[in-house]
């Protein structure tokens, strides 16, 4: 899942962390009882953690607390797409302890065998994982027995209520006439030929080629009405208001949202795609007690909590959510309803078939 963070919002958090560090209510870096809100201690482990995630999708400092209460050197790779990360796990010479890939990935890296079965006695912070995300991921990846989610969202309508007045509700006013030039779609082949799925009333991990071709047909009808296909561009692009709606993650979405008041979010009633990024620990990894001691170190509820108010995607972790002001707990943009969930559906790996989408796609950008 490609992440987005803004620069100002990076400036406000890190003003709000400074205040928070010299407070007695919440997390600071002095090794005592109090920064961890199930009173962890960690033994000295030593070593270096080799981990690949996405960009700016972790506390820096939550980062460093660890290296101090450990001795573990990290190694922070960043990475910019799934199959980016999926190569790099292929690889012969792969180096990561751990990685934070989406559903569909995990799946594939299942099938391949290249993942470590976790020690769910090296992670007693799991029990704070709320347990009705735990049965969505158990869907790719059965009793969770390789993955425990890190980050979550949905994927919706970004739009300007400035400019656009009636309720979003549906998919089909990407395809309203009198928006023409307003309306950015989601570069990534899944989420612009799923929510054109979905639209049509079709699974979004469909294996038809006729629903596919439907799809496809539609959005290069929709040619004419598209700002065009963007990620970082589109969401800069919404915060300035020059743009009345945009497909886009809830996670950036809330960014953004936070930047402009204009701004609201809907997940249409047709539904969409829940997403999950998850830890993994890779066979082939190397220092496979400290792997153990961060996943267990990030959920940690005041860890976890802290990291969710520093990236603003949403935690699956409720001791988090307990700590979380309502700022962050009311907004259904962080923190869906079960209606909404309930509609949603998570991308699972396609096999070959992906070429079917890949082909449509690759029809819809020539056109």
């Amino acid at each position: 899942m490609k992440k987005f963070f803004c620069f100002a919002l990076a400036i406000m958090m890190l003003s709000a962390f400074a205040a928070c560090s010299n407070s007695s209510d919440g997390p600071a870096a002095n090794g005592d009882n109090e920064v961890f809100a199930d009173g962890d201690q960690y033994d000295e482990i030593g070593g270096e953690l080799n981990i690949l995630n996405w960009g700016e999708y972790i506390d820096p400092e939550l980062i460093t607390l660890f290296e101090e209460e450990t001795g573990v050197k990290v190694n922070y790779v960043e990475m910019t797409s799934n199959e980016e990360m999926l190569i790099k796990l292929k690889s012969s010479d792969c180096v990561y302890d751990m990685c934070f890939p989406s559903e569909y990935i995990i799946e594939q890296l299942i099938a391949s065998d290249l993942l470590l079965p976790l020690d769910m006695d090296k992670i007693p912070n799991a029990k704070n994982i709320m347990q009705d995300k735990l049965e969505i991921t158990n869907s790719f990846d059965p009793g969770n027995k390789y993955s425990l989610p890190y980050m979550w969202g949905t994927v919706g309508i970004l739009y300007n209520t400035t400019m656009v007045e009636e309720p979003v509700t549906s998919w089909g006013i990407l395809w309203d006439e009198k928006y023409a030039g307003q309306i950015w779609m989601y570069d990534s082949v899944r989420d612009s030929i799923g929510i054109t799925l979905k639209y049509l009333g079709y699974d979004l991990n469909t294996r038809s080629e006729a629903e596919i071709a439907e799809a496809r047909d539609l959005l290069i009808a929709q040619k004419p009405l598209r700002k065009g296909f963007g990620t970082d561009n589109m969401r800069a692009s919404m915060i300035n208001g020059k743009a009345a709606m945009a497909v886009i993650y809830s996670g950036d979405a809330f960014v953004c949202m936070d930047e402009n008041e204009d701004l609201a979010y809907a997940v249409p009633e047709e539904g969409s795609n829940v997403w999950f990024d998850n830890v993994v620990i890779p066979k082939s990894a190397k220092n496979v007690e400290a792997a153990h001691a961060f996943i267990n170190f990030l959920n940690d509820g005041a860890i976890a909590a802290r990291n969710t108010e520093y990236i603003y995607y949403s935690t699956p972790n409720q001791a988090a959510m307990d700590r979380l002001d309502e700022y962050f707990t009311g907004s259904e943009t962080y923190n869906p309803p079960k209606e909404v969930l309930d509609r949603c559906t998570v991308f699972h790996d396609l096999g070959d078939f992906v070429s079917v989408y890949n082909e449509a796609w690759n029809a819809i950008k020539m056109k």
